[in-house]
């Protein structure tokens, strides 16, 4: 038990370690100086919904254009986000006041919208659109302040600020559509300590909009392109017909604080969105558990297996060996090769690719270098580390495959370099389809799916080649009995060493392990926030490998225990058996916490979903394999084999 304990006061070390992570900021991303009436300049991202999951350009509705639209070239996580940065007509200058000013290049003229601009943006709003802009690469947030549930008293006193990301694009009030045409940006700045005689140098620490709906009859605008706002209390908002011509002005107004958060730490506000008491709580609930029930399989485990051992080896008893039951008596049938190697050993193979990628992009983002203010370098990470990792699951398949007395290492090298990719991107490119022709921004450009294809094709296939042909020149891995010319009868199994029950026991514990930061992800995925508790994922990911390696040599001794030899497949299949519970949980997810009624969205959320528990079960999967084959290796090297 002590040995449990110095275990947990380990992690709980390293927890304190990886909580000091949470503010680093990412290297390589300089700051920028502005001086007082610089430009500040203000751009698009693009337009998302929780409802329906379909990104839209910023221009795709008819908002006011600058003279020249430019978008900013964009990394290959950007473009698979739906980002499209674009420019926009706001002129802000650095730490100087707007009281209210037009948009549009024509003063008191106002905008016209068609019956059909009307219409979508009537549509928009419903679908609970909200548009994304960013003002020196700081995303724009809505404060939300509302009342917590304390004492009387205290409620008078203190509110809890929240922020959201991006503004809505508009509200209904029963029927009406209402578009928010003005827009309060406040500002936030942070005066550089510099010397006496030089001038001062402010950065931008936060962007924050409050958008207001205001009939056109109520700003009134003149010639120079200011406008004068309301009162607060006697102002109708702007209503959008979709039946008829709308007349309505885009204004905004610029307001600039200053600030005592350093420019280093600017993202904090964006970042502690979500509650991180429920986090500790959960990840120190997660390993007491996971290390107490590990320690009590271990100590299982280790006894039954000395005792084993320790009778097995009695040479003397030669009439009670004879009438022995048990694992020993299948060690002439535990290494014969299962059916279909070359797919068993190309599965494993993307797993150890997967699970390469997986490990190096959490332990990087727990680094703090792969932080939210660097759009899309998660994804873009991802895709070239799974391309590059192809020479890790090419060996480790080669080999494999080599010890289960495969001979055509060409063609199990080309499935393991296809079979995983080939099913995702298959799922993907019929996805893409469909949000084409919603016209969205999230479906990938064609030259962007041949750039994929090409790095497919040119980058991983090769290596994939090379790796498999390395492990299969390698000695296969040294099995350490002889394997009978005959197989061996297997007994009647009992009802619950079926696979399905398996599958649903084994899937358990890993799955509790995880399941609290699951929800973050999902939110973080499915509803626009930020994700950004790579430390908490980091040691979820360890205790997940921990799990899924004890639970997998526990039902292994079981069935062995039941002389059913035929392991390799079933183990494989009941490691990955949380991934099962991965999918009760979206289904879970998408009934009570998501919006969604529509086919499309519905059909991209389990589409994503179906990769998302297929990538989750080769990787449990994958692990599950080797500690089992591990194991199985070491306990028949210490038995007497006559």
């Amino acid at each position: 038990f002590s040995f449990f304990q110095e275990r947990l006061r380990h992690m709980l070390v390293l927890l304190l370690l990886l909580h000091g992570t949470d503010s680093f900021y990412v290297p390589g991303v300089a700051p920028i100086n502005f001086h007082r009436n610089d430009p500040v300049e203000i751009k698009a991202v693009k337009l998302t919904s929780s409802r329906t999951q379909l990104p839209y350009e910023y221009y795709s509705l008819p908002f006011c254009q600058p003279s020249k639209i430019t978008y900013k070239a964009e990394n290959l996580g950007e473009v698979l986000r739906g980002d499209r940065i674009v420019n926009t007509p706001f002129q802000v200058s650095m730490n100087v006041e707007k009281k209210c000013e037009v948009l549009c290049n024509f003063p008191n003229k106002p905008v016209i919208l068609t019956v059909e601009q009307s219409k979508l943006i009537a549509e928009r709003i419903r679908e609970d659109y909200y548009v994304h802009l960013i003002a020196d690469n700081l995303p724009v947030a809505t404060r939300l302040e509302f009342y917590s549930n304390r004492e009387e008293e205290e409620k008078k006193k203190e509110k809890d600020v929240q922020f959201e990301h991006g503004y809505r694009l508009g509200f209904m009030d029963g029927n009406k559509f209402y578009l928010h045409n003005h827009l309060s940006f406040i500002l936030y700045y942070h005066r550089e300590d510099v010397e006496e005689s030089q001038e001062h140098t402010y950065r931008v620490v936060r962007f924050e909009v409050i958008p207001q709906s205001i009939k056109l009859e109520d700003l009134k605008a003149d010639e120079k392109s200011m406008c004068t706002l309301p009162e607060a209390t006697g102002s109708a908002p702007q209503e959008i017909d979709p039946t008829k011509e709308n007349q309505l002005l885009f204004t905004y107004s610029v307001h600039w604080e200053e600030s005592d958060i350093k420019w280093a730490s600017r993202w904090d506000t964006y970042l502690t969105m979500s509650d991180v008491q429920i986090h500790w709580f959960s990840i120190i609930n997660s390993v007491v558990v996971v290390f107490f029930l590990s320690g009590i399989l271990s100590m299982i485990i280790i006894r039954t297996l000395r005792k084993d051992i320790a009778n097995y080896n009695k040479e003397d008893d030669i009439e009670d060996t004879m009438e022995e039951s048990g694992w020993k008596l299948v060690h002439g049938d535990v290494f014969r090769p299962p059916q279909y190697p070359m797919i068993l050993s190309s599965l494993l193979g993307s797993g150890i690719q997967l699970f390469c990628m997986i490990l190096i992009v959490i332990f990087v983002a727990m680094l703090g270098m792969l932080s939210p203010s660097s759009r899309g370098a998660l994804m873009t990470t991802a895709c070239f580390l799974f391309m590059f990792m192809g020479v890790f699951g090419g060996f480790f398949a080669g080999r494999l495959y080599r010890t289960l007395k495969g001979h055509r290492w060409k063609k199990g090298a080309f499935c393991t370099a296809t079979l995983y990719p080939g099913v995702v991107f298959g799922i993907c490119f019929v996805l893409n389809c469909f949000i084409w022709g919603k016209h969205s921004s999230g479906a990938v450009p064609f030259p962007t799916m041949v750039a994929l294809l090409c790095m497919w094709f040119g980058i991983s296939l090769p290596l994939v080649y090379l790796g498999y042909y390395f492990g299969f020149r390698k000695q296969p891995y040294d099995n350490p009995v002889r394997t009978n010319q005959i197989p061996r009868q297997i007994p009647e199994q009992r009802w619950y060493m079926n696979k399905f029950v398996g599958i649903l026991m084994a899937g358990i514990l890993p799955f509790g392990a995880m399941f609290i930061e699951l929800f973050f992800i999902f939110s973080a995925i499915w509803e626009n926030q930020f994700y950004y508790l790579f430390g908490f994922l980091f040691l979820v990911f360890i205790i997940l490998v921990v799990s899924c390696s004890q639970i997998s040599i526990v039902m292994v001794y079981f069935q062995l225990c039941a002389e059913d030899y035929r392991w390799w497949w079933r183990t494989f299949l009941v490691s990955g058996g949380s991934a099962f519970y991965v999918l009760i949980y979206a289904v879970f997810y998408f009934v009570n916490k998501l919006d969604i009624v529509e086919f499309i969205p519905s059909l991209l959320y389990f589409g994503y979903t179906a990769l998302m528990v297929l990538s989750f079960w080769l990787l449990t999967g994958t692990i599950g394999f080797y500690a089992a084959y591990m194991f199985v290796r070491k306990i028949y090297a210490a038995v007497k084999i006559d």
